[in-house]
């Protein structure tokens, strides 16, 4: 489709204004918002959508996924825009592809292929940057990660991370050799540093945060739990209003009761929702590679093959119904966590994360009980599931 589109009589999530309204779209970007009200004159547009009786949502932004549909981006970096195509199914309109641990080769690759932009007649979810987890974390909380790949902070190795240069996020152990100087170094050219895989201290987290790192990877998971006595960087993190916690809200990586606690902890506005999904994404069971290992996929978990936790097959619109259904969040907090939560901490609220004139026209419509029924990249339609009806 090109040209302009109209989308009438949805419900707006997250505003006062209850009322329809109708959504003007050109040129990939919002240009109007106004009542939709029985007997307005129409604005002209090459295609109208009748949303009466969906709501309406910012597309969803995914901070933290290795694959999909079969495709790993640590294994296959170049499979970026397969991943992409897949998962717009799920209101996802924008991703950080997640290249774990891994040879400078690898990241460079995966640079290149974001750099290099998408294919001929692409419909998908944007790649906003990578999100490079690792190689600089800890060999004792490694998870599912190579440890034969990991290694100190190295300047040389990470010279051209930048958000121009394909990168946004960068997970690191604060604790490393080194660490604190590297945080400063990306902080200081507009890349987010996040703590994770890590055996920190709350100390050596909160040195972390006081050097420019805004965020915690996988709150929970791969790094110490929270004692009473040693709080570590999950007390540290819940405790600084600075810092955005990513959660995989499953129900497995965290168990719900928990992500309840976080959420009171942290409030709307701190917390992250991912997936952290692996290439079994949308697949059946089986086995399938993250990075360099060997993931076991049943009917509800990736597994290494001694039992622990090895990514998710999370999606993203599930993981806001599970936020619903973990700590009673609203609808518009819950949908907050994958929209405006992560677009304020990438830096890009004044493009991505809401429904306003002048953001980029990408827009989920969703049923009341928050299934998509249809996504829109850009103001394009990249997946329409449900019963959405054009008029």
């Amino acid at each position: 489709m090109s040209g302009s589109l109209r989308i009438r009589a949805a419900r707006l999530v997250g505003v006062e204004r209850r009322d329809p309204v109708d959504i003007g779209i050109a040129g990939g970007r919002i240009f109007g918002l106004e009542p939709s009200a029985a007997g307005r004159p129409k604005r002209a547009a090459d295609e109208e959508l009748d949303a009466e009786g969906l709501l309406v949502a910012p597309g969803y932004i995914d901070l933290q996924i290795n694959g999909a549909a079969g495709r790993d981006l640590t294994a296959d970096p170049s499979s970026i825009w397969d991943v992409g195509a897949a998962i717009v199914r799920y209101g996802v309109t924008a991703f950080l592809p997640t290249i774990v641990t891994s040879p400078r080769e690898t990241v460079e690759a995966a640079r290149a292929a974001v750099l290099a932009g998408p294919p001929a007649g692409y419909l998908g979810a944007v790649p906003l940057g990578l999100h490079v987890e690792g190689p600089f974390i800890s060999p004792e909380r490694a998870g599912a990660h190579d440890p034969r790949l990991i290694r100190d902070p190295d300047p040389a190795f990470a010279a051209e991370w930048r958000p121009d240069g394909g990168v946004r996020i960068v997970t690191l152990a604060p604790e490393r050799p080194g660490a604190l100087e590297m945080i400063q170094e990306l902080v200081g050219r507009g890349v987010v540093v996040s703590i994770g895989h890590t055996a920190a201290t709350a100390g050596q987290a909160r040195a972390a945060f006081d050097a420019g790192a805004t965020a915690v990877t996988h709150l929970f998971n791969a790094m110490p739990g929270l004692d009473h006595r040693q709080p570590g960087p999950v007390g540290a993190a819940l405790a600084d209003p600075r810092v955005t916690v990513g959660l995989i809200a499953d129900g497995l990586h965290v168990d719900p009761l928990v992500v309840g606690l976080a959420w009171r902890l942290a409030g709307p506005g701190r917390v992250s929702a991912v997936t952290d999904a692996i290439a079994a994404l949308g697949r059946p069971p089986g086995r399938y590679p993250l990075g360099t290992v060997e993931v076991v996929v049943d009917a509800s978990s990736a597994r290494l093959a001694d039992g622990r936790l090895a990514g998710s097959l999370l999606t993203l619109d599930r993981a806001i119904r599970n936020l619903r259904a973990f700590t009673g969040a609203s609808i518009a907090d819950a949908i907050g966590a994958v929209t405006t939560t992560p677009a304020r901490l990438l830096g890009l609220a004044a493009t991505h994360g809401e429904l306003r004139p002048g953001v980029a026209a990408d827009v989920v419509l969703l049923t009341r009980d928050l299934e998509v029924v249809a996504t829109f990249v850009g103001g394009q339609p990249a997946d329409r599931a449900g019963s959405a009806g054009e008029g």
